[in-house]
This record gives structure tokens, sequence and C-alpha cells, in this order.
């Protein structure tokens, strides 16, 4: 029987934690904290639903450590989350906060629910109720939750307004992701793929890449995937395909990635740009029945999710769902280069045959950590009260980013390791410092002092 998902995610992190400590300076003591998470809650939530009648879902926090800092990570409202998924994504943000140098440990919460079938009454309801139950548990010098999959700005504020009338004080700092009027961060809706970004401009430095003469394939059009397509696009890369989770479109050509956006925002399937009607690349025009390059109508290609993957492109870029790049499929993927901006798009045994094939992987721990940077933004400014501008976001973005990738680069060359196998490593030696500054048994077994 398989697995699932989240014991397998958790199993995939723990053997890629265990390859890493090879090549970081970690104690055995603190590498085995590692693989237990310090907390984990559990809880009912009552609601009222709009009929009358009571619901009861099930809720989940995890602390999983917080040895370098309060813990961080975001709150997702699916009907498949499971406590070994939230376990599983919290030890994957305590790596990612330690890759990137800020300092927070990991967490992660989720409720059982399909948020589609609720009402927006039944939401907030359900959404300060959860804050309800686990009030205890988080807070902003503890646990500082964030959005997650199906859950926005708008749900964190209500999530941070019942937290504050809970401790009678206004509390902004409780939760990250928050609308700007309330204490949200400029900079925030495109940290995640902006953070990615700069990893891929670094790797154009050191190579000497000419933008214009890349092409780039993005699978997953949310949030992150398409604001590092518009970023690449602005500077002359050549997006020649992308897809939602209903399919794809390719055009050899590229993509008018704007346009693309508009016309996803739309609620159209992004199969629809190219095939149904015509999208011109002129930057002077933005409308859809364009005919100032009439012989651009109907020259896109759709294509599955799983052949773009395969498509023969220079930068493959999966910003979708866990487990896209398999063993059965890993042979085909012809892109010399992955940025992952999705958690876990990669399995361990498509890692060896990536690794086999000299394919560099950008890892998702490394690539997507921009969110939870600016996270660490918005929360700096909540606990100081000065708000900084879109450029300062930016700017210490791209900052860390660069210093991070740069790091772990160089630790992959000195070591002839994977990308990812570096990150791991990079992760630990900050982890493990931390752990070691409080005493292993090495410390306390050692006569001589």
């Amino acid at each position: 029987m398989t697995p699932p998902i989240g014991n397998r995610i958790f199993d995939n992190a723990i053997h890629r934690l265990d390859c890493a400590a090879e090549f970081a300076e970690i104690d055995s003591e603190a590498l085995e904290r590692l693989k237990h998470p310090k907390a984990v809650l559990r809880v009912s939530i009552p609601v009222r639903m709009d009929d009358g009648s009571l619901r009861v879902f099930q809720g989940y926090r995890v602390r999983y450590d917080d040895t370098r800092g309060p813990t961080k990570g975001g709150i997702r409202f699916h009907p498949d989350v499971d406590l070994s998924e939230v376990q599983a994504l919290a030890f994957w943000m305590t790596c990612k906060c330690a890759v990137v140098g800020i300092p927070f440990g990991g967490g992660k919460g989720g409720v059982v629910v399909n948020p589609k079938e609720l009402s927006r009454m039944e939401l907030e309801r359900l959404s300060r109720s959860f804050i309800q139950q686990i009030a205890d548990f988080i807070g902003p010098e503890t646990d500082v939750p964030a959005p997650d999959v199906y859950t926005n700005a708008m749900i964190m504020g209500w999530m941070m307004d019942e937290y504050s009338t809970i401790r009678r004080q206004r509390t902004p700092a409780v939760i990250t992701g928050k609308p700007i009027p309330l204490g949200g961060s400029l900079g925030r809706e495109d940290a995640t793929g902006r953070g990615a970004y700069y990893c891929i401009k670094e790797l154009e430095r050191k190579n000497g890449w000419k933008p214009h003469e890349l092409r780039v394939a993005v699978q997953g059009f949310g949030n992150a995937g398409q604001h590092v397509a518009r970023l690449m696009h602005a500077d002359g890369y050549r997006i020649v395909a992308i897809s939602d989770s209903r399919g794809g479109i390719f055009r050899e050509g590229g993509l008018d990635i704007p346009q693309a956006i508009e016309l996803k925002s739309q609620r159209l399937a992004v199969s629809d740009v190219y095939p149904t009607r015509s999208v011109c690349d002129c930057p002077e025009c933005a409308c859809v029945e364009c005919h100032c390059n009439s012989e651009d109508a109907a020259t896109g290609d759709v294509v599955t999710n799983e052949r773009l993957l395969e498509l023969d492109v220079d930068i493959l870029i999966p910003a979708a769902l866990e487990d896209q790049i398999t063993a059965e499929n890993a042979p085909r993927v012809a892109a010399p280069v992955i940025v992952e901006v999705a958690n876990g798009p990669t399995t361990i045994e498509a890692d060896e045959i990536l690794a086999a094939k000299n394919t560099l992987v950008v890892p998702d721990i490394l690539a997507n950590a921009g969110g939870v940077t600016v996270s660490y933004f918005e929360w700096i400014q909540n606990r100081t009260g000065d708000y900084w501008t879109e450029d300062m976001v930016q700017t210490r973005l791209q900052q860390i980013m660069s210093r991070e990738f740069n790091a772990v680069y160089d630790l992959t060359s000195a070591n002839g390791i994977t990308m990812r196998t570096a990150a791991y490593a990079h992760a630990l030696n900050r982890i493990g410092e931390a752990v070691e500054s409080q005493g292993t048994s090495r410390y306390f077994t050692d006569v001589s002092g």
C-alpha cells in the first residue's frame, strides 16, 4: 500500500538530511533532535454554519524546531490535510529558514476542509475558531503562522484580529501575510517568485547567459509561477511554455506573459491563451483580439503538464505540486537547469537520475525561500513599527537570496555534490551551531574542561 503523501514527504526529507550530514559540521545529537518535532497540537474546531447546523473540523499545528527562533510556517485549508503532511512541511520550514539565515525555526498548520464549499461568513467563523483553539500555542515570540494553500491575506487578517481580541491587545506580529492596511508588508505578493528569480539571476551572472537566447518552461501558473515568469519575461527570457491544473500552452516563439497573467486572472485556463484567441507580443497593445501581429493567431500548441516537463528548454521551473519529476519521467527531462519553485517537486529517485545527467537543480528549500524571507521582514516591521518601502523590501530580499545562493553554490563546487545536498548541509551547519551552543553530550562528558 502506498504510504500517505505526508509520510513520503517526511521520509524523503529525512533521507536528504542524512545524506547532507556527511558534508555538514553537526553533532550527531543535534541531528537526532531534528528527526522529531518539538510539539504537535491537534484540535477540534466547532463552526456554526449558515443553515444553523454545527460542523466540527479537525485542525493541526506543529512547532518542529525553535532552536534558532520562533517557529514559522503557513496554515493551509485543504480536504487532504493530515498530521503527517503538516509535520513534514514543518520540518521543511525548519531547513528553509536556516538555509537563508533568518532567525526562525519551522512550523506548519492545517485544517481538514474544502474551503470552496463554505460561504464567506462560514470561512471567517472557521478561521477565527481555529485561532481560538490554538491561541496558547502561537505568538510573536513562539510560533508565527502565515498563508498557505487556500488561505490568503484576508484570512490572515481575521486570524490576527481574533488573536488580538483574545490577548486584549493588538498583536500584528503574530501572523504574517496580512493585508497591507493591517500591517502586511509591501513586496510580499511576489516574494516567492522573486526569490527564485534572484537565484536565476545569479546563475545568469555565473554562466554568462544572454536571456533572449534561453527558453524557459514553467509548470504551475499560480502566484509564484506567474511572478517568476513575469520577471524573467521582462528581462528578455523566452518563456515558451506555461501550464496550470487544466493544461498548458507551448509556443516556440515565446508567450506574452503579461497577457497570460491577465487572462488567468479572468479565470480562463492557461491553455486558452493562444489556441483559441490571438495574443500579440506588441508591448504597446494588451488587447486579446490583436491584429497588429495577426500571424501569431492560433500558433500555440496545447501541452499536458507531463509533456511540459520533457520539453527541450534551457530552464525548467516546476511551480505546481510535489512529486512531478519522478524516476519514470526524469530520463526524459531535457532541461539542463531546474529551479524548484514548488515544494518537493522532485522525488529522491529522480534526483539520482538527474544528478547522473549533470542536471543542475536549484532546490526548493533555497529557490522558494523568498516568501518566508519577506514574512520575516513583515514580522520585523510589525515589531518595530518601522514600515519599509517596496524598494527596501526587494533590495534586502535580493541581498539575502544572492548571498545564500552563492554560499550553497560554493559548497556544491567545493564538495562535488548536488545543490540540494549542499543546501541541506548549509542549513544543518546553522542549526547545529545553535544546538551545540546550548551543549551536547560531547560538552557535558568532556572532563578536561
